[in-house]
């Protein structure tokens, strides 16, 4: 598993009333439809030029290793360094990677964070 930092910021944004496929022209990085409206995470610029709320400003880190969907334990050991190490995340997972949007400011110790658990992870060969 290689952490990977994505260039720029991002930013939670909830829509009332919408519904999946609304708003593409934002550039949305992921959408999700809840009970209360549409939630779409975008580059921070996208919202600020449409005039869209926010609360928080993320940065985004793939997890640069093809992660199965039926995979166990992926997301509970990195959510638990991240714990260890005072970090929220918010998790998105895609078909082939997992991504983790940690705000901002804490957004390289998150980074260290996760190299440290990646190295300390056994090789193919240590667990035959």
């Amino acid at each position: 598993m290689t952490p990977s930092l994505t260039e720029g910021e991002f930013v939670f944004c909830c829509l009332t009333g919408g519904r999946g496929g609304d708003h593409a022209e934002l550039g949305a990085v992921a959408t999700i439809v809840e009970d209360e409206g549409l939630t779409l995470i975008l580059p921070r610029e996208r919202a600020v030029e449409h005039g869209l709320a926010f609360a928080s400003v993320f940065r985004r880190i793939t997890l640069t290793v093809h992660s199965s969907l039926d995979a166990v334990g992926l997301t509970a050991a990195v959510s638990r360094q991240l714990t260890d190490h005072g970090i929220s995340a918010n998790v998105v997972a895609g078909y082939h990677h997992d991504h983790f949007f940690v705000h901002t400011e804490r957004a390289e110790d998150a980074l260290v964070a996760l190299r440290a658990l990646a190295a300390a992870a056994p090789t193919a060969d240590e667990e035959e």
